[in-house]
């Protein structure tokens, strides 16, 4: 077989495109340069390995592998154990009989129930796993020509063609949906077995020692993980299903704020439509991140924590607290976040100079109040955030809103009079200046809280219409500013989940450790020596390791989930709409019309799809490669032990070959999983340079002071998650 591919094997290839020399500060740029310089970072390949190093900590083929070879060696030391101890458990069972145990008079015929479970577990994983990457690796082309169609400028051809490519992706995503589930059950029935016999075990006895009273307050804590687990994948997958009503939302937000732009507002109008198109990205990439469980791993970290005599009021509190910080709630309050900052942004329009440029506040063809455009879109957010259950983000978005419809009703009052006070106007510039930085500070908390890119690719269509005419506008300061903004943002976040994945690294050698440590002491234990109380404590590590491979599944399942779910929405939901839409005559200046707009909906949608498949290829690609060089074989030997006759000679030594091979399994893909860490420090590193190189080229260097401004902003944004991170690892 060839050498195993790793991470490092999917190079990034962030390359720099040799840039100009950065402008100096008298010169000017044209608004075309910053558009194609954000377009090369930008570009679909580079926003699919974005999403990857983002999704890199909380989703990649370690976490399905590293627990493999220890559940194995557990499993071989039970077939060991089992050769010794025996006696019923059919003293008191359930009164409904038992669910899962097959042998309740032989424990030893329990046990072997047990291994025998896990062994076709392992054996299903990795099939099924091999199937989702080659089910995976037909997505990208269904996508390229989902992109072709949707370019088109024909819209029969667009309602013609592209239900088809899409229903390919959805056949593709159901049949890996089934594929996942299934292996997720086969462990799952494991884990319910073990859990099972556990209690028959306990219940057998009459008495309890201290470390017996422990293994019954572990049961309760596993229990009510499940449970947390179970309601947090229930509220994920409902929230995918309810993905068609955010695009409503978003359909609808932009007809009615391209019905309220002022006359010569189109720059600014397009800046909006790129905070609406936004909306839906961030909803995406929030659930994506859900689907990894990032959201609720601090819940279950309190849950484990919290293990002893007050384990189900521990447990009663954490499902309390995952509902009190519902993550779909706060996911879609920061959905808003881009739209929020665009209009906020657009307040920068009536300044000049530290003063509220008077002709800016009336249309000049219509003679409205220009910032009846703002407040409108302000009460439209607020509409939306309303009607999301109170959270702290929620109260945070609410209160910038409520800032910006203040201002409004300011600049429409100046308006109204023809002038207005220097201390007034000193002071409106002021509060237009600091609602900027609050939405710059909550876009950020967004950016970290949904793990949505600072950069993403831009849709086709709207990418086609800043393009066009550009080349002899002068980029606007705000537009500049943006762009610096998501600089620091890009350096912040990847620093930040640089750390994470190297903290989730240092936590995998801990883990390692102990692992050895109970390597170790199983392949030292004698058989005569191997009491009851030992048989129990080994069959409470193999009910934790086999539950961490089950929780991995399930992240598998709930992104084919997603992936269904998202391209049901596009068949279903964006081109019905899109139908609707272009029998209709649109009655807004811009050229950026409302079946332009749902074309970069379905196409955004799609795209989010595709990357989730490409995400799970790679996973599925190294785990297979990885599973067949170390990890397969140990199954095949574990086979062969439970096949062997205890009184066999080649038993014992069958016994400690499979331990060996176990501890070099897992040094091995440890090894893997360091040289993946180095790798992807490098590529983190890379993909800040490439972006920093191509915008500093064509924009003039920012003074020292603006630069510390923004970082502080940033910063401020990113505190919360740091927060988290470090209450998580540390």
């Amino acid at each position: 077989m060839g050498s195993v591919q790793t991470d490092a094997d999917f190079s990034y290839n962030y390359s720099i495109t040799k840039p100009s020399l950065p402008l100096s500060k008298g010169q000017t740029m044209s608004s075309s340069e910053l558009i194609k310089a954000t377009q090369n970072i930008t570009k679909a390949a580079s926003s699919r390995n974005d999403t990857k190093m983002l999704m890199q900590p909380y989703a990649n083929w370690e976490e399905y592998l590293t627990p493999g070879p220890i559940s194995i060696a557990i499993l071989g030391e039970l077939v060991f154990i089992s050769s010794n101890v025996d006696f019923s458990i059919n003293k008191s069972p359930p009164k409904d009989g038992f669910k899962f145990i097959r042998y309740p008079e032989s424990f030893r015929a329990c046990l072997m129930q047990v291994c025998n479970a896990g062994w076709s577990a392992f054996n299903e994983a990795h099939k099924n796993m091999d199937q989702i990457r080659l089910h995976t690796g037909n997505v990208p082309d269904y996508i390229k020509m989902c992109v072709k169609i949707l370019l088109q400028d024909n819209d029969e051809l667009v309602q013609t063609f592209l239900p088809d490519q899409l229903q390919n992706i959805d056949s593709i995503a159901n049949d890996c949906l089934d594929l996942a589930t299934k292996t997720e059950t086969k462990f799952m029935e494991v884990i319910m077995l073990i859990q099972e016999l556990l209690e028959a075990c306990l219940n057998a006895k009459q008495s309890y020692s201290k470390e017996l009273e422990e293994v019954r307050q572990k049961l309760e804590t596993a229990k009510l993980r499940e449970k947390v687990l179970k309601e947090a994948n229930e509220r994920a997958e409902n929230h995918v299903k309810k993905l068609d009503d955010q695009l409503k939302h978003a359909q609808k937000s932009f007809q009615e704020a391209m019905d309220s732009l002022p006359s010569g507002w189109e720059m600014i109008g397009m800046d909006v439509v790129e905070g609406l198109a936004g909306t839906v990205n961030n909803v995406l990439s929030g659930v994506a991140y859900v689907c990894t469980g990032g959201f609720i791993a601090d819940g279950i970290k309190s849950l484990s924590s919290s293990a002893g005599p007050n384990t189900i009021n521990a447990g009663a509190s954490v499902e309390h607290s995952v509902q009190e910080h519902d993550p779909m709630t706060v996911n879609n309050i920061y959905a808003n976040s881009s739209h929020i900052l665009s209009v906020s942004q657009s307040f920068l329009k009536f300044i000049d100079n530290n003063h509220i440029k008077q002709e800016a506040l009336r249309d000049k063809s219509s003679g409205r109040i220009t910032s009846n455009f703002q407040k409108n879109n302000f009460e439209m957010i607020k509409n939306i955030i309303n009607k999301q259950k109170p959270c702290l983000p929620g109260q945070e978005a609410l209160s910038i809103c409520e800032n910006g419809i203040s201002i409004c009703t300011d600049l429409a009052k100046y308006a109204e009079q023809g002038k207005c006070e220097p201390d007034e106007m000193s002071n409106l510039v002021l509060r237009i200046q600091n609602l900027v930085e609050s939405a710059q500070i909550f876009d950020s908390k967004s950016k970290a809280s949904t793990n949505t890119p600072a950069f993403t690719a831009k849709p086709p269509q709207l990418c086609k219409t800043q393009t066009s005419g550009s080349e002899k506008m002068t980029a606007s300061q705000t537009a500049t500013q943006n762009a610096r903004f998501r600089i620091e943002q890009s350096r912040a976040q990847l620093d930040q989940v640089r750390e994470a994945y190297e903290k989730r690294v240092d936590d995998m050698e801990k883990k390692k450790q102990e692992l050895n440590e109970i390597l170790i002491s199983l392949s030292s234990c004698k058989v005569q020596e191997i009491d009851f109380e030992t048989t129990i404590k080994f069959l409470v590590k193999g009910l934790d390791a086999m539950g961490r491979v089950k929780e991995q599944w399930e992240k598998m399942v709930r992104f084919f989930q997603m992936v269904s779910n998202i391209i049901k929405t596009c068949l279903e939901t964006s081109l019905k709409d899109f139908t609707k839409t272009i029998q209709k005559t649109s009655t807004s200046s811009l050229r950026y019309s409302p079946s332009m707009f749902l074309k970069d909906m379905i196409y955004t949608q799609a795209f989010h799809a595709s990357n989730i498949a490409h995400l799970v290829n790679m996973i599925s690609g190294t785990y297979t490669e990885v599973s067949n060089k170390y990890l397969m074989d140990r199954v095949s030997s574990l086979g062969k032990l439970m096949a062997l006759d205890p009184e066999n000679p080649n038993f014992t030594k069958e016994r400690m070959l499979l331990q060996d091979a176990c501890k070099e399994a897992q040094d091995g893909i440890l090894k893997l999983v360091k040289i993946n860490k180095q790798n992807f420090d490098r590529q983190t590193r890379a993909r800040v340079a490439q972006i920093e190189g191509e915008l500093k080229a064509v924009m003039p260097p920012p003074s020292p002071k603006e630069t510390e401004k923004l970082q502080k902003l940033v910063r401020d944004g990113f505190k919360e998650k740091q927060e988290d991170l470090d209450d998580q690892y540390i």
